[in-house]
C-alpha cells in the first residue's frame, strides 16, 4: 500500500491520537504550544483512502542568521515501525522535512528494545562488576526493536550522542526509563509487588498523617518553590516557572486530564509536589519536588502512591516513572532515584533511543560542534 504525506490540522491529529491505546505527550498537538521557542507541525501519513495512519509533531528549531531548521519529532512519530517497509514512511518524511528547510532530523522512535525486571536491577546494582544496566542481561528483549536499529542505520540515520549508553538524563529524550505495569493488576497486587522499604514508608506517611490532595493552576507556584529548592539540592538547571504554567494551560486546553498536579501535606506544609501526564493507556510521572524537611513522614512515597492509584483508576495499563540513570557505580547522584524507583517492584526499559538524520552533512556537523561547546 501506497503512502503520502500530508500536512493536518490539529483536530485531525488529535483524533487520530485519541484512537490509539497511548501514544507520547510529546506527540499530541498541545505539546507546540508547550514549546513557544519551536515551530509546530503536524503530519499525518495517508492511504489511499486519505485515511490517517500514521501521524507525527515536527518542532522547527532556527539556526541563528542561516535560517535553516533542526526538525524535532520528539518520542515519534507516531506508526507502524515494525512495518518491513520501512522507507514508504520515512522517505516521504524526509522530502518534506528537506522541502520545509530542515538540515537535520531527529526523531526518537517510541519502540522499547530492552527489558530488566526489577530483582535483575537490584542484583547489579548490587553487583561490583557491573557498570552499566546496559551491559546487563536483559531480562527480555524483542528482535523485532533490533531489526528496528539495524535498518535505521543502514539507511543512515545515527544515533544521537553515539553508540554507547547514556545517562537517561542527557540532551533530548531519555533512552532508559523504569515503568511500572498496571494492566490487569489490582491495587493490592501492585503493593504486595513494593519492597519491604516502600510499604513500610506509605504506612509510616499514613500513619504520620500525611494527606494527598490534587492541586490547580494556581499550586503551581507552590510546587515551583519546591521544585527549585530540589534543583539547588541535587544541581540541576531549573526550569521557569511560566514553563509549568503554559504547559498546564496547553495540555489542560486539549483534555482536562492531560495534566494533574498533586501536593503532599503535613500538618499544613506541603512538603512534595508532582506532576502526571496521561494519554491514553499510558501515564507518567512528569517533574518531582520535595523539600528536605520532615523526610521522615515519607512524602514521596506517599504522592507517588497515590498517583500510581489514580493512574489505575484511569485505566491506564503502565505508570511511567520516566528517565533514569543507565551507570550503577555508586559515586552516581542518580543511583538513588533508581533504587527508589525499582522499590516498586516495575522494570526498567531501553527504548532504541533518538536518531539523527543529517540533510545537510556540513551545518549538521556545525550543529553538533556547537552542541559539544554549550
Amino acid at each position: 500500500m501506497t503512502l503520502r504525506l500530508r500536512t493536518i490540522d490539529r483536530t485531525e491529529h488529535l483524533a487520530f491520537v485519541d484512537g490509539l491505546p497511548s501514544a507520547s505527550h510529546m506527540q499530541v498537538p498541545s505539546w507546540g504550544d508547550v514549546k513557544p521557542d519551536w515551530r509546530a507541525e503536524s503530519l499525518g501519513w495517508v492511504d489511499e483512502e486519505d485515511r490517517i495512519v500514521g501521524a507525527g509533531l515536527v518542532l522547527y528549531r532556527s539556526l541563528p542568521r542561516i535560517g535553516r531548521h533542526l526538525a524535532y519529532l520528539p518520542e515519534g512519530p507516531v506508526l507502524d515501525w515494525y512495518d518491513g517497509d520501512l522507507d514508504r514512511w520515512l522517505d516521504p518524511l524526509l522530502a518534506h522535512l528537506k522541502a520545509n528547510g530542515a538540515f537535520t532530523v531527529k526523531m526518537g522512535p517510541p519502540v522499547v528494545l530492552r527489558r530488566w525486571d526489577a530483582a535483575t536491577v537490584k542484583d547489579a546494582v548490587a553487583d561490583p562488576d557491573a557498570h552499566r544496566l546496559g551491559e546487563v542481561a536483559p531480562t527480555s528483549s524483542d528482535p523485532r526493536a533490533q531489526a528496528l536499529v539495524d535498518g535505521l542505520r543502514r539507511r543512515g540515520w545515527r544515533r544521537s550522542g553515539g553508540e554507547g549508553g547514556e545517562e537517561g538524563f542527557a540532551a533530548g529524550q531519555p533512552r532508559y526509563v523504569f515503568q511500572l505495569p498496571l494492566a490487569g493488576r489490582s491495587l493490592d497486587e501492585l503493593q504486595q509487588n513494593f519492597n519491604q522499604l516502600w510499604r513500610r514508608n506509605i504506612r509510616k506517611a499514613e500513619k504520620a498523617g500525611v494527606k494527598v490532595v490534587r492541586g490547580d493552576y494556581d499550586d503551581l507556584t507552590t510546587f515551583y518553590a519546591l521544585y527549585a529548592e530540589t534543583a539547588e539540592r541535587d544541581r540541576f538547571l531549573p526550569r521557569p516557572l511560566e514553563y509549568f504554567q503554559r504547559m498546564w494551560r496547553s495540555l489542560t486546553a486539549e483534555h482536562p486530564d492531560r495534566m494533574r498536579l498533586y501536593l503532599a501535606a503535613h500538618d499544613g506544609e506541603v512538603l512534595a509536589a508532582a506532576t502526571m501526564l496521561t494519554v491514553g493507556g499510558h501515564v507518567w510521572y512528569s517533574y518531582g519536588a520535595s523539600t528536605s524537611r520532615r523526610r521522615e513522614v515519607q512524602p514521596n512515597n506517599a504522592i507517588q502512591w497515590q498517583m500510581i492509584r489514580d493512574a489505575h483508576a484511569l485505566g491506564a495499563h503502565v505508570y511511567d516513572f520516566r528517565g533514569t540513570t543507565d551507570t550503577l557505580d555508586e559515586s552516581n547522584h542518580l543511583l538513588g532515584l533508581l533504587r527508589f524507583k525499582v522499590g516498586t517492584g516495575g522494570e526498567a526499559a531501553e527504548y532504541v533511543g533518538e536518531w539523527d538524520y543529517p540533510l545537510n552533512k556540513v551545518l549538521h556537523k556545525a550543529f553538533e560542534v556547537y552542541m559539544a561547546r554549550r
